[in-house]
């Protein structure tokens, strides 16, 4: 019996709890339409931006199988929990402030987070596509195409695309998520360097020709 528990235990991986973390964030927007109501465009656009992000997650798995790959370690009940709270209930912040903000959306809101949203998908979603697939041929060191812009620009358009969400909403505590977001890429990346460094001795140079985070600029 108690290995049966291990097992089930085991089977729940980072990926299992963050899909179902991005199925809760939908339910909750789902609430708020109905609790809060829509009453300008500043909520028609969030819920289009945030629930079509979250679909797509779901989708690109089935789309590119190999995105199954990431995240796969596993993480027990209690961080399926945290990552239900954190990612399901956190996240969806933006969206609450977004349906309880009176002020319409203006059009400068729209202009700005309409294209960081496309952009931040596009670059993330590129970003993972192009690294599972040099896994899957045998490839190394990923440094070429959207990869030369910088280390980590699947952060970078993860986390553009969270700000997407933030200017929607109209409010500043509405930039606590990606703040938030933005702290645990930070340490993320810190451990990653050093990991990077110690496996391909080609780093180094990667390091010297490419951005950390924000192309051309860290």
């Amino acid at each position: 019996m108690q290995n049966t528990a291990d097992a089930g235990t085991s089977a729940i991986t980072q990926l299992t709890a963050i899909n179902a973390a991005k199925v809760l964030t939908v339910i909750c927007l789902t609430i708020c339409a109905i609790v809060f109501g829509i009453s300008d465009l500043r909520q028609v656009i969030y819920l289009c931006l945030h629930v079509s992000y979250c679909l797509w997650w779901l989708l690109e798995q089935w789309f590119f199988p190999n995105r199954r790959q990431i995240f796969n370690e596993p993480i027990g009940v209690g961080g399926f929990s945290f990552t239900l709270i954190f990612v399901g209930v956190f996240y969806t912040l933006p969206g609450y402030l977004a349906f309880t903000n009176p002020t319409p959306i203006s059009a400068l809101a729209i202009a700005i987070a309409i294209p960081l949203y496309i952009f931040g998908t596009l670059i993330n979603t590129t970003a993972d596509v192009q690294k599972l697939t040099a896994k899957q041929y045998g490839v190394g060191l990923v440094q070429d195409g959207v990869w030369r812009f910088s280390r980590n620009i699947n952060y970078f358009g993860d986390l553009i695309r969270y700000l997407s969400f933030s200017v929607v909403a109209g409010s500043l505590w509405a930039y606590l998520v990606p703040g938030t977001i933005t702290l645990l890429y930070l340490q993320r990346i810190s451990q990653k360097e050093q990991t990077m460094s110690d496996k391909y001795g080609e780093y180094a140079a990667y390091q010297e020709s490419s951005s950390r985070l924000i192309p051309f600029l860290w």
